[in-house]
């Protein structure tokens, strides 16, 4: 891309991110975005077709990041042995909220946009696309925990919906809340820390032995 492109481009993305983050998706203006970028309407559309692609090309790569991170983590979780699951259970999953969030301060302003920005494009279901993911996951232990001979006492299916929901929207706070990083690392430990000792209580089950 020719350096007078690329400078078009992140003139776009620049006024595009301050306008999402002052009025949300719904409220942006195309005409602002374009008149503070100081281009024309045809120069905006040479690049981005509608107002939901621009605001896309802001996030889409840190949610595939994100979503493919959990993915991975619990595909590499749930094909160890059970009793390993259950011994495992606790380091991996504040493994993986110690990326996560390295990942989020890494690109703060992508999730800004994502979590209080979104409201109107595909993305305000990003948070959920997480729960789901984690809600099929407590389904699929459950499971490998009867296969070993314990049956958990049944759980409300909606409690486990809830449950999963709270997870991800209780780690997102921390981006609502604007947490510095260091305070943010001492409040996901701790609401980790909740979160396991539920899910211990509820399944019956000690992790980590």
């Amino acid at each position: 891309m020719k350096q007078e492109e690329q400078s078009t481009q992140d003139k776009i993305l620049s006024s595009a991110k301050q306008e999402f983050q002052e009025k949300g998706f719904l409220n942006a203006s195309l005409r602002n975005i374009v008149k503070n970028a100081g281009v024309t309407t045809g120069a905006f559309y040479g690049y981005y077709d509608s107002k939901e692609a621009l605001f896309a090309a802001l996030v889409e790569e840190h949610a595939a990041y994100i979503l493919a991170l959990f993915n991975r983590t619990i595909d590499d979780f749930e094909k160890l042995p059970g009793e390993e699951q259950t011994e495992r259970m606790v380091d991996t999953s504040e493994d993986c909220l110690a990326k996560m969030l390295d990942y989020i301060y890494e690109h703060y302003d992508a999730f800004k946009l994502l979590v209080g920005c979104a409201q109107g494009t595909s993305y305000e279901n990003f948070p959920h696309q997480l729960a789901v993911r984690e809600e099929d996951s407590t389904y699929t232990y459950i499971e490998t925990l009867a296969g070993m001979g314990h049956p958990v006492e049944k759980i409300h299916k909606n409690l486990i919906h809830i449950i999963s929901s709270s997870l991800f929207a209780g780690i997102f706070e921390v981006v609502v809340h604007d947490m510095p990083k260091e305070e943010a690392k001492e409040y996901l430990v701790q609401f980790h820390r909740f979160h396991a000792a539920g899910w211990s209580e509820l399944m019956g089950i000690r992790f980590g032995a």
